[in-house]
């Protein structure tokens, strides 16, 4: 039971029950924390030693007497109190368990199909990459010389063997009264892109899945623990809420998800898996703080993921809250209130009080249903992993979302490459059960491996079919080219081309001026409608965050007169995600802009052949300075181009004049090894200096 409920039942006032746990060491601070049957045992002990008649005077024996009486009595009463209470709770377990056995029971009796996921139908035809007219016709099962006359009255003067595209095909589909799909849409083994098309009226509204985000310290985990508390009934509190990363409340007869996720870093590494799973965030910023760095990066990852906000002004109950100052911070990252104009809710609460709360979630509720969020619960399960885990006794344990039709127990399904029956299923409470619908998440087991968070799953009506995807998916994901998915500066022209308006940037320069003229130059760039959106600009080298964000938002890293260490440039070819790297700005502004015109002339690219950083420095009058250095990556080649590094920002970007090794010149140095270097007309280097070595190669484009 709460402190609250405690305090009532025993005729006590929420302080005192407060001021008793703090003096007893129990971690109890709040009137909503949960009291288990030990805390209650110890507290309903001490709370009865406080005597309340101080006035009347007695022998010390005789009062000893009383007292020890009382105690015995007291310890008496709170011992059956105790054992009716594990009685009621042991009644509870064993009533849910024989419910649990009878719906199960009746489930397997009267399992009926669900609609499988994998569908023909006659008015689907499927593109496939360079798909001729003559295999077109074929898809259409219309007769050849109609569909090229069709195509010329479409202005389209093509022959049997020429190759029709996309956008095209889409078009004269239509005409034949056909739906045309792209391959890779329709195949079930690569299902984060296989597209199932519900009818309207097979679709019912789904609960909305909200994330919350925020700087450190703000409340996120106050508000997730004050909501969850909210809805827990005496005797189920924790349930397993803390192993599964998400949780659903019941507020006023509306379900709402919650994704408790480790900070944004989570939610973000979802989106670069090609995973959506949040309808709503909500943005929590303290109004006694403003707006930090955090904020700020949660802004950017919220706005690049294009789903609605909603921002959390918490601590409203502090004196030296200023939610009008939160509100110009998050304008200032184009994040504007709806009172100023703007189309994004501010809500002030306190989640410590619960002030405000009422409020935040009748705002979620609303903007849920302007989406109109529906999902078909009638079709086999498919969503996605939130957290995974390997248990003792019941091995791989996967925490999932279903977005969108019904999961049961039994259901033979794949999750990433692995695949099996679902033994066992919990809900957010631990509370096993039969089946579950859209929104909801739980907990399985009886997968043959363990996934990972962010990957896709899929329920299928037979274990043969699901074996058949799980060992395709494997097949096909140790074929998978890094570099088709990557997107390039020579990408960029084919983007347009095919229909994109904007264009993702992540820009990191070296200092705040240089930040503001490349940004606004960038800003000015307008090929054919299509504009530059930077989601993410700052002062400093480029980091593993960035990376993260631009595999997310399909974006491009720019760096001007900044370099990424070799660990960053490793995640980033993990990644599949492309940086170029700038001294002139005129140069970045120029080649960006005829990237998108696909004018870029043939170019050379840098290849990082070796690294190494400067321990001793040596001066000579007629050489000047000779950097004593330990190569720690690759090979150090004599007249090979150099960049010095200091606090991640290049120095001086030059040529090396010459190598020494114990007192030769040599040609070259391999990682390892310790030489001398000299670089042609530089000679302020300074110890812990990186030297960048690299070579130019010749891009094919």
């Amino acid at each position: 039971m709460s402190v609250k409920e405690y305090a009532s039942e025993q005729g006590y006032t929420v302080q005192e029950v407060l001021d008793k746990c703090k003096e007893l060491g129990l971690k109890i601070t709040k009137a909503g924390d949960i009291l288990d049957d030990d805390s209650i045992i110890v507290l309903d002990n001490s709370m009865n030693l406080i005597s309340s008649d101080k006035d009347t005077t007695h022998d010390d024996e005789e009062v000893l007497d009383e007292v020890v009486e009382d105690i015995l009595s007291e310890t008496n009463l709170i011992k059956e109190q105790h054992t009716v209470r594990k009685q009621k709770l042991n009644k509870r377990k064993e009533q849910d368990k024989n419910e649990y056995s009878t719906k199960k029971k009746a489930m397997y009796k009267s399992k009926t199909k669900l609609k499988t996921n994998e569908e023909t139908d006659d008015n689907v035809a499927i593109y496939k990459e360079g798909m001729t007219v003559s295999d077109f016709a074929l898809a259409l099962n219309v007769n050849l010389p109609d569909l090229i006359k069709k195509l010329m009255s479409l202005g389209l003067m093509l022959n049997q063997n020429q190759e029709i595209d996309f956008e095209n095909a889409e078009i004269i589909a239509l005409d034949y009264k056909k739906v045309l799909k792209k391959e890779e849409t329709q195949d079930i083994s690569n299902f984060e892109e296989y597209e199932i098309i519900d009818k309207e009226e097979d679709l019912k509204p789904k609960p909305p899945v909200i994330t919350v985000m925020g700087h450190v310290d703000h409340g996120k985990t106050t508000l997730l623990d004050y909501l969850r508390k909210s809805n827990v009934a005496e005797g189920e509190a924790g349930g397993i809420t803390q192993a599964i990363g998400s949780y659903q409340i019941d507020y006023k007869g509306n379900k709402i998800t919650f994704i408790d996720t480790p900070g944004h870093a989570a939610f973000t590494e979802m989106r670069a898996r090609g995973t959506s799973v949040t309808d709503i965030v909500i943005l929590i910023v303290a109004a006694d703080d403003g707006v930090m760095p955090q904020t700020k990066e949660a802004a950017e990852h919220a706005l690049s993921a294009n789903v609605p906000i909603v921002v959390a002004v918490n601590k409203i109950d502090k004196p030296e809250a200023n939610p009008d100052r939160i509100k110009e911070g998050m304008a200032a990252l184009n994040i504007t209130p709806e009172d100023w104009g703007g189309n994004v809710p501010f809500v002030n609460i306190s989640a410590l009080t619960g002030e405000g709360i009422d409020n935040l979630l009748e705002t979620v509720l609303a903007i849920a249903e302007m989406n109109e969020l529906k999902a078909n619960p009638n079709r086999y399960a498919s969503g996605t992993v939130i957290e995974s885990r390997i248990d003792k006794n019941l091995g791989g344990v996967a925490s999932l979302l279903i977005q969108n039709g019904t999961l049961r127990l039994g259901d033979p399904i794949v999750v990433g490459t692995a695949y099996g029956k679902v033994r066992t299923l919990k809900n957010d409470q631990g509370k096993e059960i039969v089946s579950a619908g859209p929104s909801m998440p739980v907990e399985i087991t009886g997968l043959s491996d363990n996934p990972s968070a962010g990957d896709k799953f899929m329920a299928f009506e037979t274990e043969k079919k699901a074996r058949s995807v799980s060992e395709k998916r494997a097949a096909l994901l140790s074929s998978i080219d890094c570099n088709k998915k990557a997107v390039t500066f020579e990408d960029l022209f084919e983007k347009i081309q095919s229909g994109t308006k904007e264009i993702n940037v992540v820009l990191k320069c070296d200092v705040r001026g240089s930040e503001e003229a490349i940004k606004s130059s960038l800003d000015k760039i307008d090929v054919e409608g299509v504009k530059i959106k930077i989601i993410r600009s700052g002062i400093g080298t480029i980091t593993e965050s960035d990376i993260v964000l631009a595999n997310a938002s399909d974006a491009i890293i720019i760096g001007f007169n900044v370099v990424p260490s070799a660990i960053t440039r490793e995640v980033a070819r993990e990644y599949c995600v492309e940086i170029r790297l700038y001294q002139v700005i005129y140069k970045l502004i120029e080649e960006v802009e005829l990237a998108m015109k696909g004018l870029l002339d043939p170019e050379f690219e840098e290849k990082i052949i070796g690294n190494a950083e400067v321990r001793k420095l040596f001066s000579f009058s007629k050489v000047g300075t000779i950097a004593g250095v330990y190569v720690t990556n690759g090979i150090v080649k004599n007249k090979a181009k150099i960049r010095v590094i200091r606090d991640g920002v290049i120095i001086y970007d030059g040529i090396i004049s010459s190598i020494q090794r114990e007192q030769d010149q040599v040609r070259e140095v391999k990682s390892g090894f310790e030489c001398g270097i000299t670089i042609e007309n530089f000679n302020d280097i300074k110890e812990k200096d990186e030297f960048e070595i690299y070579e130019d190669v010749e891009v094919k484009r």
